[in-house]
């Protein structure tokens, strides 16, 4: 059954006007009229309509003089013209103009309803079209430089086989995407992908999250519940943020690994899972094995194939590339014409280092293009980025091209200039907090002074109190 539709019906004739609208009602749908194109181009602007139906000859402005002012205004709903002067000529022309359809009057009820489905699903394989090429740009992997290049080599050489990988990298460098990349090149792509934040879940439901349960096994269990192992049979499991993982869960992880097999908490009975399992972490898990919070033996279980993903500031040479991707993305999600980023614009964003990563930059790029009047410049993205502007300005000396983390020059210089960009981005995300900051970095407060003295940061303007 179709559902219920809004229709704009477009007549100088009242009595048709009259008819037409009832034929829909009767049917279940939403009708508004006008008598005549004016009027009908105001209403179409003032609300969103699933077809607009429109007599051809008309008083002053006719139909096809409407069909054009419609597809100038953007208005993207179909539209379908009708006429008792109908002639070959007429048709191909508001076919031309973008007409979904031509009605020669009289016409059945049937044949209006069945213009209306149409109608309706055609407007329904746009939105899934769209939807999909949205959710294509989205899983896409961009890069132009040598440093992701040898990072895609690895992808590809370790995808087809069946190896557990473990994505090291930063928040917001893109761990899901290069999970998701290797799924699509195993012989696994055709099964599901799933995913599992062990970060985000409350530590007592972990195992439910995981293994499943059946209905009653604990309070609030009203229903049985298939876990994240058996919703990925014969597909990949993305564990992301697995250094947070509780360290009782670790022993449940680590069993289901070695045997293949789940069991549902309020169950006895065990499933045989075929999964592919792939984790990653912003965490030094060899650190944590050390600390005694991650166990050695689960780490050699995950940690078969290691791949370290670069953070934003160690591939800058992929920033432009990266820039008119999202660039083009945003635009094309919002029905924007697309907005030029200047060669200043895109030296701009290369002195900021970055400490959300290709998350931020993202977004970046969408509250820049939200803001333009015309195309992007040096100017916009200070203004866009207040952080870039106060680097700038608490740093002893301007935050440029040669202050941001290079991609060339010594290793001595490199590493100056990362701890140079770390701290930056460590106070201003504790809003200049010395205490704070020295704490997220794990030093002493007397040793970040000394080390923003040694890397010519200006801590003058510093809050000293926690």
């Amino acid at each position: 059954m179709t559902a219920k539709a809004k229709i704009l019906i477009v007549d100088d004739e009242a009595n048709t006007l009259a008819s037409l609208s009832r034929a829909f009602r009767l049917a279940g749908h939403e009708a508004v009229v006008c008598d005549n194109a004016a009027r009908a181009l105001e209403v179409a602007q003032s609300q969103p309509f699933d077809l607009i139906l429109s007599d051809v000859v008309m008083p002053r402005r006719d139909g096809l003089a409407l069909l054009e002012d419609l597809k100038a205004a953007g208005i993207s709903a179909p539209v379908v013209m009708m006429s008792g002067q109908a002639h070959i000529e007429m048709a191909v022309r508001a076919t031309r103009l973008g007409a979904l359809d031509f009605l020669e009057k009289p016409f059945s009820t049937e044949k209006l309803l069945v213009t209306l489905e149409n109608a309706l699903k055609l407007t329904r394989l746009e939105a899934e079209n769209r939807d999909l090429r949205t959710r294509v740009g989205k899983h896409t992997l961009v890069w132009t430089g040598e440093t992701m290049r040898r990072v895609m080599a690895q992808i590809e050489r370790v995808a087809a086989s069946e190896s557990r990988v473990c994505i090291f990298g930063e928040t917001g460098t893109g761990k899901e995407l290069v999970a998701r990349t290797l799924h699509e090149k195993s012989h696994r792509a055709g099964g599901p992908f799933v995913t599992l934040n062990c970060a985000a879940v409350p530590a007592e439901l972990i195992e439910s999250e995981l293994f499943g349960h059946e209905k009653g096994s604990f309070t609030g269990a009203v229903q049985r519940h298939t876990g994240k192992f058996e919703q990925a049979h014969r597909g990949t499991l993305f564990l992301d943020e697995i250094g947070d993982m509780p360290t009782a869960m670790q022993a449940k992880l680590l069993r289901v690994l070695e045997e293949g097999e789940v069991e549902r908490i309020g169950s006895d009975k065990p499933t045989t899972v075929d999964v592919r399992v792939v984790v990653a972490t912003h965490r030094n898990l060899e650190q944590l094995v050390e600390a005694g919070t991650f166990r050695r033996d689960l780490y050699h279980r995950v940690v078969v194939f290691p791949v370290e993903l670069p953070p934003l500031r160690r591939r800058c040479e992929d920033l432009p590339s990266l820039v008119e991707h999202f660039a083009r993305q945003v635009s094309a999600q919002n029905g924007w014409k697309p907005i030029l980023f200047t060669s200043s614009a895109i030296d701009a964003l290369k002195e900021y280092p970055w400490p959300g990563n290709i998350r931020e930059l993202r977004n970046v790029v969408e509250r820049l293009l939200l803001l333009a009047d015309g195309e992007i410049d040096r100017e916009a993205v200070l203004l866009a980025l207040p952080a870039l502007h106060r680097l700038q300005a608490s740093s002893a000396q301007p935050l440029n091209a040669d202050a941001a983390p290079s991609c060339i020059g010594p290793l001595a210089q490199r590493v100056q200039d990362f701890e140079r960009a770390e701290v930056l981005a460590e106070l201003e995300r504790n809003h200049r907090n010395v205490t704070q900051t020295a704490r997220a970095l794990g030093l002493e407060r007397s040793h970040l002074y000394k080390k923003c003295q040694q890397l010519g940061i200006d801590l003058q303007s510093s809050r000293e109190s926690v």
